[in-house]
């Protein structure tokens, strides 16, 4: 076991993945244990994301442009964690410039790689990103990457599959330094649709909604949107209602926009009155496994903004628990591991 690894978190937002990181908190009953990281940097460009952070940290984070982020004001760390803007990469709309100014941003990752020559690092996108041109800009950024000194590994993971309730998926690249000397290997699922394997059950949307009714009607569609749904045509999204007894599709950033004919799910809630609803906010953190206790600071337009735009806390914990126990299997490693310009210490 490894103590107090230092970890800097660019394009932090709310905190999903930095409360991955940390651990220490419990989701659908199962509690997921402190890890030995430290987050000493902390930093994202959106000040409302920052309170909610702030609100949840002990640590801080800070309202910072990456691009202003250099070797001089940013401490020596072990582990860097980015989950980079994705909108750039979506492939909802493939006609645009996916190297526009946020597309680019994915470069200032690999800057501060080569600044910092952190041993680890973590980084996050859309599905898009490795489709995208066929397949070209995936390349580009795996190739930048791992210039900087990385062993890469990469998988596109169903978060579904590991006991979160939305079948979000996303990529992780998982880089360790060169001078270390292994390559990570992703954690083994635990959930599968039809529990096979000796694998659980996808956990079902059922066991974060409490009711169907929900706690204030502005959550409703109203008529209008719903006989405006019944006359769209046959090839367009028409009120993607979720099954309460698998899990949901991806929630997005835009929830409290939502339409009833956008890409967004949305709850059934009366057959015979044609009542349909968004999710609360509550639900929608609740689908992107964050406990209860975690504060949203701001309205629900921001709220939902924040939420959606968030690494999922469980696939970010197994993650980086399984990077921790990689490390510990390698022994080896222990005098490659720059912590505060020390080597790393390894408690037995």
């Amino acid at each position: 076991m490894f103590k107090n690894l230092k970890v800097c978190s660019l394009f932090c937002g709310c905190g999903g993945s930095d409360l991955g990181i940390t651990g220490g908190f419990s989701f659908l009953g199962k509690k997921y244990n402190q890890h030995p990281l430290e987050i000493v940097f902390a930093c994202d460009n959106d000040p409302h994301t920052i309170e909610t952070y702030n609100a949840n940290f002990k640590h801080k984070a800070v309202a910072e442009d990456v691009r202003k982020c250099n070797k001089n004001n940013m401490p020596d760390v072990d582990l860097l964690v980015a989950g980079f803007p994705c909108q750039s990469f979506s492939t909802v709309n493939p006609k645009k410039d996916p190297f526009d100014e946020r597309g680019q941003l994915y470069s200032e990752v690999a800057r501060i790689l080569e600044e910092k020559q952190p041993s680890f690092f973590i980084a996050e996108n859309v599905r898009g990103m490795m489709v995208l041109k066929n397949g070209t800009i995936f390349k580009r950024i795996i190739e930048e990457f791992s210039s900087k000194g990385y062993e890469i590994s990469y998988h596109l993971v169903n978060c579904a599959n590991y006991g979160i309730p939305q079948k979000r998926q996303r990529v992780f690249m998982v880089g360790v330094h060169k001078r270390i000397g292994f390559k990570y290997q992703f954690p083994e699922t635990t959930h599968s649709e039809t529990a096979a394997n000796n694998k659980q059950r996808w956990e079902p949307l059922s066991k974060v909604i409490d009711s169907l009714i929900p706690p204030d009607k502005k959550y409703y569609f109203s008529k209008k949107a719903v006989e405006g749904m019944k006359r769209a045509k046959n090839n367009m999204k028409r009120g993607l209602a979720q099954d309460l007894n698998g899990p949901c599709l991806t929630v997005t950033s835009h929830l409290a926009k939502v339409s009833l004919n956008s890409r967004d799910p949305v709850l059934f809630v009366d057959k015979n009155k044609e009542l349909y609803r968004r999710f609360t906010p509550l639900e929608a953190a609740r689908i992107q496994s964050f406990p209860d206790k975690f504060k949203f600071v701001g309205s629900e337009a921001k709220a939902y903004k924040q939420i959606g735009n968030a690494i999922p806390p469980v696939i970010m914990w197994k993650i980086v628990e399984s990077l921790i126990d990689q490390i510990a299997q390698n022994e080896k490693i222990a005098t490659g591991i720059k912590q505060n310009d020390r080597q790393l210490i390894a408690v037995k």
